[in-house]
């Protein structure tokens, strides 16, 4: 990769991470913390606060894809990210479940990962893509095991309405660098009258779509159970780092050979197929094994494995497949369903919890993502072009 392409990419993946932070952060402590506030004590309501971030999200990201095809995309990812820390504030200073809804809906409004992977895609050759959204995958990670780790020693020191405060500042930097930081795209975005015919009417792209939904669908129901199944089993949320830690390191460096094996010896199908595989065998041992702190941690890893590698995968086979002139409308659709996994996840999940306890949660999620096994079996993925 050129310099100029090694900058856009680590700026924009810095950028896209501190996103997901703002989901990710939330995770490992609400559901707990939501037992100390009025209306918490609802889980379906403390599913829809972990979700409302992702509805908003839905309702935007093919808009803000479209916008940035049309109007260039720094100005709407600066844009989404100032609206994104005002939604943060306002959960800042939130005193009760519903206030807390209200700033993650706002939060979910500032959707601009769509407008930021097709920036990527913008600023880096054809040969060198997959290497870029592997980096986005890798800060996706990166960001996840972050917040894993350091929301429950935020939340520790400076509670709920210090974590959110820190990610709504965070967000405003951001913006700083995607002004001073990010380069300019060499040339305009083309905006095209009817964009996305062509993406809806993509199997391949169906098929990610679909994945996507159902990926971060069984993340968000995992996270309403695991931090409750931690603290059942002796370990306050303070030290639920010392579970995240070493479960997300490890994950983290074993996805690279597989990222590796999948662009550069061509077994893209065979990592996908087996990473689904992998959190489809997390979610069933979560479902039938005793939940203590070895087993859960264990059983986490294996998930995780999986889960980063799709994080990582998934995405550049999204920039591969898109029509070059459409790529912010196909990652904004991708981006989209993406969105409506993570409130269908929290909403239903919630429900689940609720009515019929843990397991159900990780049962619904082992059939979900076996559906997804099963449509994507019959994937084709993008023969690899030459520079």
């Amino acid at each position: 990769m050129s310099a100029l392409e090694l900058r856009a990419t680590l700026s924009l993946a810095a950028i896209f991470a501190l996103r997901m932070l703002g989901l990710f952060m939330i995770m490992p402590v609400f559901s707990v913390y939501a037992k100390t506030i009025p209306g918490g004590d609802n889980l379906l309501l403390v599913g829809i606060a972990l979700g409302a971030y992702g509805v908003t999200q839905s309702l935007f990201y093919i808009f803000y894809g479209w916008v940035s095809d049309k109007v260039g995309r720094k100005p709407v990812i600066a844009t989404g990210l100032v609206i994104f820390a005002i939604g943060s504030f306002v959960a800042a200073g939130a005193h009760d479940i519903v206030w807390i809804i209200v700033g993650r809906v706002i939060q979910g409004m500032g959707a601009v990962s769509s407008a930021v992977l097709a920036f990527i895609a913008d600023l880096t050759a054809e040969q060198h893509r997959t290497k870029a959204m592997a980096m986005v995958g890798a800060s996706i990670g990166i960001s996840f095991a972050v917040a894993i780790v350091g929301a429950p020693l935020v939340f520790h020191w400076l509670g709920m309405s210090g974590l959110f405060s820190l990610v709504g500042a965070l967000s405003i930097l951001a913006v700083g660098v995607v002004i001073w930081v990010v380069p300019d795209s060499p040339n305009r975005p083309v905006h095209l009258r009817a964009p996305f015919a062509e993406v809806l009417h993509n199997v391949e792209l169906l098929r990610l779509n679909f994945g996507v939904l159902v990926l971060h669908a069984t993340q968000t129901a995992l996270f309403l159970v695991v931090p409750r199944l931690l603290v059942d089993a002796g370990l306050p949320v303070s030290l639920h780092w010392k579970v995240y830690l070493p479960v997300m390191g490890i994950a983290f460096v074993m996805m690279v050979p597989a990222i590796i094996a999948a662009e550069k010896r061509g077994k893209m199908k065979a990592v996908v197929v087996s990473a689904i595989g992998l959190i489809l065998i997390g979610q069933l041992l979560l479902g039938s094994l005793e939940h203590t702190l070895v087993i859960v941690p264990a059983v986490l890893f294996v998930y995780f494995l999986g889960f980063n590698i799709l994080e990582a995968s998934q995405p550049s086979l999204v920039s591969k497949l898109a029509p070059g002139d459409r790529k912010g409308a196909a990652t904004g659709v991708y981006n989209t369903t993406q969105s409506i996994g993570l409130a269908l996840g929290g909403v239903v999940g919630g429900w689940l919890l609720k009515h019929d306890g843990a397991n159900a949660v990780f049962y619904a999620c082992s059939g979900l993502i076996l559906c997804w096994l099963a449509i994507a079996f019959n994937m084709k993925v993008p023969s690899p072009r030459k520079a």
